[in-house]
């Protein structure tokens, strides 16, 4: 007799934060315009002035500049947005094996900002009879900012919807043994190629200070990311760093700052520096223009000789495995 799941359809989803449609002026001010008007991602004190300093000077500013940084990455992993490609090519992993042991799953991925919208890739998955959805936000460690924000967008649209779907979502897995041998792998598959470096810096997203001190657990789970990933890679404290990167607006944001960290590395003698982003598992501008572009600058300027970046788990074989083995708890 078949179980109860092997006769239900249920939905795959897969959630990343987002991409602009192309690296356009027009299509970042889009995109920043719906990523910055999120609450949870910019939680002002005074909103009024925020709305104001948003839609008069950074909409007309900022997308000018990033427009450039993303036409520096654009193509360069598939085609379009190094991130989408990417969440693309995650998904057809995940879909491919697990289609080989359920023949009742569908899947779907949607962006949080930008498209395919979490929205969009929800109505299809409806479309298609869905009793339960299993949502996999690509966000190993847990942040208001991120992993809550996508389950606001999954209520919204849940909400106009008169049957409801069972809901399975994956909050955080920052201390899966699968997720930290896959980065444990990638570390070490990295040095066989360029060398061990005197310093491994594990760089994470930062967030605003005052939103850890609200209780956002993201801080928590970035540290023990980290301790976790020496762990298993057998370091001392003296061998690797730990910060934050991707700093934006004024308010004190969490420390130390990559950016930072690189150049007094540099002052002090460093030469070798290999960073690690554990928080982003598709490559995206964060990784491919601003570590490896724009910080890589900051520390060979500051007296640093060589530096590399080792590359997101994006669909990497034991990626894709633990993303399935994590969706297998589910069904």
């Amino acid at each position: 007799m078949l179980a109860l799941y092997d006769l239900m359809k249920i939905g795959i989803l897969l959630t990343n934060l987002g991409t602009p449609d192309a690296p356009t002026k027009a299509a970042l001010r889009r995109f920043l315009s719906e990523f910055l008007s999120d609450p949870r991602v910019i939680d002002p004190p005074n909103k009024l002035i925020w709305w104001l300093a948003l839609n008069v000077v950074i909409l007309n500013i900022r997308p000018k500049r990033l427009a450039k940084n993303y036409a520096k990455i654009w193509n360069k992993i598939g085609i379009g947005s190094p991130l989408l490609s990417i969440t693309k090519l995650q998904l057809e992993g995940v879909k491919k094996i697990l289609l080989e042991q359920h023949e009742n799953l569908v899947f779907e991925m949607g962006m949080r900002y930008g498209n395919p919208s979490i929205s969009s890739a929800l109505d299809k998955l409806r479309a298609k009879g869905c009793e339960k959805i299993i949502v996999l936000p690509l966000y190993p460690q847990y942040s208001n900012t991120t992993t809550l924000s996508t389950l606001d967008a999954i209520n919204q649209t849940l909400d106009s919807w008169v049957q409801k779907p069972e809901i399975a979502f994956i909050e955080h897995y920052y201390d899966n043994n699968g997720y930290l041998q896959s980065l444990t792998n990638s570390v070490l598959e990295h040095q066989t190629k360029h060398g061990k470096p005197d310093k491994l810096m594990i760089s994470f997203h930062g967030i605003p200070q005052r939103y850890v001190d609200n209780g956002d657990v993201y801080y928590d789970h970035c540290v023990s990311t980290a301790k976790l990933l020496a762990k298993k890679l057998d370091l001392d404290e003296s061998d690797y760093l730990f910060s934050f990167q991707s700093i934006f607006g004024r308010e004190p944001w969490t420390k130390p700052q990559t950016k930072e960290r690189l150049k007094t590395l540099a002052g002090d003698g460093v030469v070798h520096i290999q960073v690690i982003c554990p928080g982003f598992l598709a490559d995206c501008l964060e990784t491919l223009e601003e570590i490896e572009c724009e910080n890589r600058n900051y520390f060979i300027q500051a007296g640093g000789r060589q530096f590399s970046y080792i590359s997101a788990l994006n669909d990497r074989d034991d990626h894709i495995k633990m993303l399935i083995d994590l969706i297998s708890t589910h069904l």
